[in-house]
């Protein structure tokens, strides 16, 4: 049974949603991977599509609060691990 996969580059015009995503994925640019087998015993060519994968980009949110640093913190007083953290 042989597989390939398929790039493609997809663009949504508007703010979307997709199942087991919890949060809206903003309109843009994305890169999605379709894979496919062979089905074999014909007598033509034909594929069957066994996965179809989306690439939606990270969050990355600047925490300015100290959360971090606290919980740094937290974690050397139980490890012993001898950081110093901010003033």
């Amino acid at each position: 049974m042989t597989i390939r996969s398929r790039r493609e580059t997809v663009t949504f015009k508007h703010p979307f949603r997709i199942r087991g995503i919890e949060r809206v994925l903003p309109a843009g640019a994305y890169e999605v991977v379709t894979d496919e087998e062979t089905i074999e015993g014909l007598t033509f060519s034909a594929y069957r599509r066994i996965a179809t994968m989306i690439t939606v980009p990270a969050e990355n949110r600047l925490r300015n609060d100290g959360d971090v640093v606290d919980r740094l913190d937290r974690s050397c007083e139980r490890t012993s691990c001898g950081r110093e953290y901010g003033p």
